[in-house]
């Protein structure tokens, strides 16, 4: 019998090291399914992405930033932060919905340079903290400041990935930065000071033509593969630390506080915690008020 096949986007290896365990451990075979990933970012260089200065303000931002493939056909799942899938779901002209939590459960931490003179996050009121609109870094950052400072006083600007966040700390283009894992491990040995971090869970967005048979394998498979990776995380975080050029930092998998990484099974995304989440994005303007639970989640995949 041929195996049902599915493309998959992999991205930030944190958020994805369930897909490459799978892979790797022939998971994907053995549940009845051929998994091809595909890396985000359609062949974009990331460090050609990167804006002149840092955009304030988040409407000049494509949401879709580097997933735009499931748009473009490329991929039919993929997975990032809750928020953010929310809102690329919202923007979708391909019928995208959000389907199940992710199976990583990972930090994001605002960092300062070692000199800096911020050391709490009410130093940071009016202060440039480089993010990525649409995606954790963001969501996060607003959250984590928004218990000290008022809206106006949070200044999150667009500056694109992790490692072009923590470049712009280092050189001074921004005050602060929200990365997260190998950053955080990266800013930590390189002296940075962490001002705020928290855990935050993720979701898996699917287009209509993914065929839920393949979505019920991929989801044993990921099952199987977070069992694999809470017995031992050690072999897999080379994936990690191959983010961070060496001219950077010559990261080793001792060098990462394996803690920050937690990996649980996939689960339903429910109405409750949609509601809530729904309520905190459209209080900051960041979610059509129209975009309620039936809108954006499909609640009939099989699992």
């Amino acid at each position: 019998m041929s195996l049902k096949k599915a493309r998959v986007e992999v991205n930030n290896a944190v958020f994805s090291l369930p897909y490459y365990v799978a892979r790797d451990q022939g998971y994907f075979a053995e549940e009845g399914v051929e998994v091809e990933l595909v890396p985000a970012g359609s062949g974009r260089d990331r460090d050609q992405d990167v804006p002149n200065k840092p955009i304030a303000d988040h409407k000049l931002v494509d949401s879709y930033g580097w997933h735009r493939g499931i748009e473009e056909g490329e991929f039919s799942l993929y997975r990032a932060c809750e928020w953010g899938q929310i809102r690329r779901t919202q923007d979708s002209g391909q019928g995208a919905r959000v389907i199940s939590r992710r199976a990583a459960v990972t930090t994001q931490a605002i960092i300062v340079a070692p000199e800096s003179p911020f050391n709490i996050p009410a130093d940071l009121k009016n202060k440039t903290v480089a993010v990525n609109f649409h995606a954790g870094s963001h969501y996060v950052t607003l959250g984590l400041l928004g218990g000290y400072l008022q809206k106006d006083q949070i200044k999150a600007v667009h500056y694109g990935g992790p490692k072009q966040r923590f470049q712009a700390v280092s050189d001074g283009t921004v005050d602060a930065a929200a990365v997260m894992e190998p950053w955080i491990s990266v800013a930590e040995k390189k002296g940075y000071k962490l001002i705020a971090e928290t855990y935050y869970e993720g979701a898996e967005v699917a287009t209509p033509s993914l065929d839920p048979e393949a979505y019920a394998a991929i989801d044993r498979a990921i099952k199987r593969a977070v069992a694999t990776l809470n017995q031992d995380l050690m072999p897999y975080l080379h994936y990690l630390c191959a983010e961070v050029p060496k001219e950077i930092l010559d990261l080793n998998p001792e060098d990462i506080h394996r803690p920050r990484l937690r990996y649980i099974d996939p689960r339903a995304y429910t109405e409750a915690e949609y509601t809530q989440i729904f309520d905190w994005m459209t209080s900051w303007d960041l979610l059509d008020s129209e975009s309620v639970y039936d809108k954006i989640v499909e609640s009939k995949i099989p699992a």
